[in-house]
């Protein structure tokens, strides 16, 4: 089967997120099933970035390189405004390529991609189906410009999807509550990649000075709103005011800087709280240096006001490393008492969780046992072959072209 993936971003632009890992790892695992899979794409800055495919080549829309039997296409940027880009090369590919394609996949909204793609897939009669990745309901920023994209791209979108993709229960109620269509709503989890082999203890504190015995409790993620790492800064305050100065702790804030004005914040906060030296803004973390953070934290904490699933919070299981999410996470049914604690999203809560976890090693065991069992449990293995189903499906409810 020849599938289409549409996404904004891609490999290997990471500070998109988890979005260009997650379709990575599903494009290459169709393509060893045997599946011709094209990502096509917008080029976020290839000719900056060292660390782009190694045989990209121009054609006539961007830059093509084929990676793990996966062809990429990335369509040339015109204009970008934060994550917005404009690709003109979109209309020419889908009037010269798209008729090649049994169906398409789209990732995401917020952009001028899939709907130009999705469009073109209606009136060619050619199947598509959406995944928002918990990006339909407009929450935290942009509210009327999100608001504004649905009256005039997405409804459209959304209405002509053959099926729209949850990622987890959670995701699939808020889809049927905000109007979807409760028959055409799939629940297709997320799967977890592990490293191939565990990075050694250690690595990551002496990168950056953090004392073997302190305790180090880690947020990896895009720093913004949604995510939440303010209220985990003052649940730390409270929790190192409690536990007293005999115990050492550092919280590690790992991620990119989205929203600057937002990350100024975040160091503003811990500030004023007197955390100093104990809160470390390192950036964000990719490949071996992510594994290594996850590896050598005592606790993960993932304080989001809302995921429709939580990558992160698997990949720190996958390392072995405990975790806190709150309540608002599609991931929490696999974690809660088995590799963590499920809490709700505020700061008591938060705080009250690294108190039971900091303080208690023979529950930090039990979970770390815990973690083994939610890793396999994750695997992608399940969620790649009901996407081979519910495309077989497509294909055969969809009138020959």
């Amino acid at each position: 089967m020849k599938i289409l993936k549409v996404s904004q971003a891609y490999h290997p632009f990471l500070a998109a997120g988890g979005p260009p890992t997650k379709i990575r790892a599903i494009a290459t695992r169709l393509a060893q099933h045997g599946h011709r899979v094209t990502v096509l794409t917008a080029d976020l800055g290839l000719r900056r970035n060292g660390d782009g495919p190694a045989d990209l080549e121009l054609n006539r829309w961007g830059w093509t390189s084929e990676e793990d039997g996966v062809e990429a296409i990335y369509l040339q940027t015109l204009a970008r405004y934060r994550a917005l880009t404009v690709n003109p090369g979109v209309i020419g590919f889908c009037r010269e390529e798209l008729r090649a394609f049994a169906l398409a996949h789209l990732y995401g909204l917020y952009d001028l991609l899939g709907p130009r793609v999705a469009r073109s897939c209606s009136s060619r009669g050619t199947p598509y189906v959406v995944e928002p990745m918990g990006m339909y309901r407009p929450i935290v920023r942009n509210l009327f410009l999100k608001n504004l994209y649905h009256r005039l791209l997405g409804d459209r979108l959304m209405r002509e999807a053959r099926f729209v993709i949850a990622t987890s229960e959670q995701e699939r109620r808020e889809l049927a509550a905000d109007g979807i269509d409760e028959t055409r709503i799939v629940v297709r989890r997320n799967g977890i990649e592990a490293p191939e082999t565990m990075p050694e203890f250690r690595r990551f504190r002496e990168r950056f000075g953090i004392p073997v015995d302190a305790r180090m409790i880690l947020f990896l993620g895009r720093l913004v709103p949604k995510k939440n790492p303010d209220i985990l800064i003052s649940a730390f305050a409270r929790w190192r005011a409690n536990a007293g100065t005999a115990t050492r702790a550092i919280l590690v804030l790992a991620g990119p800087r989205e929203d600057a004005n937002y990350a100024r914040q975040l160091e503003q906060q811990s500030t004023e709280l007197r955390l100093g030296d104990d809160v470390r803004f390192t950036g964000p973390l990719y490949g071996e240096e992510k594994w290594r953070a996850y590896r050598d934290a005592d606790v993960f904490v993932l304080p989001s006001q809302n995921e429709n699933f939580g990558n992160t919070a698997g990949e720190s299981a996958a390392c072995g490393t405990p975790v806190i999410v709150t309540d608002q996470c599609g991931i929490a049914p696999w974690i809660d008492g088995r590799a963590g604690v499920v809490v709700p999203c505020d700061v008591d809560a938060i705080e009250n969780a690294l108190s039971s976890l900091l303080s208690n090693p023979r529950l930090r065991e039990q979970f770390q046992e815990g973690c083994a069992r939610v890793t396999r449990e994750l695997s992608w293995d399940e969620p790649v072959a009901h996407l081979e189903s519910l495309y077989r499906q497509c294909v055969e409810e969809t009138p020959a072209r």
